[in-house]
């Protein structure tokens, strides 16, 4: 009769992985990455060194607790650069997107976090604005996104969008949503808009400890 031991081992371990992963998720979105790694043990109900066995680094944490996010990002951008009509898919990238990080801080410090050792979490990020940079020159070309855009206006809503505060879940993501409304209108062409002041170049922050 085979031990059952090392299934129950197993099956205790994927536990605890989930626990921690969905611990930090939680964390993550309601206070950023500053949590310290010994507040996600506290709420995931393990011990620090389980936490540290399974993720011996505050980036492994955030690229495994993110990493479907990361993904799902890059489907959105993927999609709207198959569209037809390139306004409506740029639309649809400023939307979408807004609206996932309006879900969590995290994922915006996340995203926002240079993890260049990380390569599937960096290269989702990185393939998601090549599409969006195709897509908006694409737009540009129509005539229908203005020509002085740049694709850091976008990481700049982001970074704005991130501090959209509510009373609720759902309240953040409907003000969410109209931020992305009123960056769509001022993003789209029109004769009568004034020039924009010089771009700054928005480098990804190092990753947090």
């Amino acid at each position: 009769m085979a031990d059952p031991l090392p299934h129950k081992l197993r099956s205790d371990a994927r536990d605890n992985r989930e626990r921690i992963l969905d611990a930090a998720r939680g964390l993550f979105a309601a206070e950023g990455l500053d949590v310290p790694m010994r507040k996600v043990a506290r709420r995931a109900g393990v011990g620090p060194a389980t936490l540290y066995r399974r993720f011996p680094t505050k980036r492994d944490l955030v690229v495994a607790a993110f990493a479907e996010q990361m993904r799902a990002c890059y489907v959105v951008a993927e999609e709207a650069l198959a569209d037809p009509d390139p306004w409506r898919g740029f639309c649809r990238v400023v939307e979408e997107v807004c609206e996932m990080h309006a879900h969590g801080r995290g994922f915006t410090d996340a995203f926002m976090t240079a993890f260049p050792d990380a390569m599937d979490f960096a290269g989702d990020r990185e393939r998601a604005l090549r599409s969006i940079a195709e897509l908006a020159r694409r737009a540009k070309d129509a005539g229908l996104l203005r020509r002085d855009f740049v694709l850091d206006d976008l990481v700049l809503v982001l970074m704005a969008n991130r501090g959209v505060h509510a009373a609720s879940a759902a309240g953040r993501v409907a003000a969410s949503r109209r931020f992305a409304a009123l960056a769509i209108e001022a993003f789209r062409a029109s004769p009568d808009h004034a020039p924009l002041p010089p771009a700054t170049r928005l480098a990804p922050a190092p990753p947090r400890a």
